[in-house]
């Protein structure tokens, strides 16, 4: 097993194809427990194996958003975009806050033009998850916003933040919609 990365809170060991990161006890069981629900939903790295401080999963061979973005198409940047919203609303709709979609620059790698999302350590059951709310303000907050513009993807400002105030509230699919559909 080669050591492959140092978190902030575990280190990951890779062999072959397999990904092994070892943490506090407390941490890779929570890790763990939502990988197994989000793994349902087809969100996340596949678990494979756990013990007490440590788990094992499908390595993920990709780049992270940011730098996959700056080289990608906007077809393909737009369809990954959707396809990464539909996932923090279905982590949204199960009340599962993941906490690190405002900067999720480590945490969203996209492999064949798929995202995958990793390091659910830190996600806990909410009342009011956040992700959607939080994805959006990446979009408009950060790098990612002058990357997007250059690849001719303009997204309104204000009209997002207002329909982010509305989705808030309701969580409703189609407000949810509606921001998808500024995506263009």
């Amino acid at each position: 097993m080669a050591f492959l990365a140092q978190g902030k809170r575990g280190k990951v060991y890779l062999k072959g194809n397999i990904a092994t990161k070892k943490s506090q006890p407390f941490r890779v069981m929570n890790e763990v427990y939502w990988l197994k629900i989000l793994n349902k939903h087809k969100i996340g790295p596949k678990l494979i194996a756990y013990t007490e401080d440590s788990f094992s999963y499908n390595f993920v061979k990709g780049e992270e958003i940011i730098t996959w973005t700056e080289k990608a198409t906007k077809l393909n940047i737009i369809k990954v975009l959707k396809n990464i919203i539909k996932q923090c609303e279905v982590m949204d709709l199960l009340n599962v806050n993941k906490k690190e979609m405002n900067h999720p620059y480590k945490h969203i790698l996209i492999s064949n033009n798929k995202p995958v999302m990793i390091d659910f350590e830190r996600c806990k059951i909410t009342e009011n998850p956040k992700n959607v709310n939080q994805l959006f303000q990446f979009f408009i907050n950060s790098r990612m916003s002058s990357i997007l513009k250059e690849k001719g993807i303009i997204i309104n400002e204000k009209e997002i933040k207002l329909l982010l105030k509305e989705y808030k509230k309701t969580r409703s699919k189609k407000v949810l919609d509606e921001l998808i559909s500024l995506l263009s």
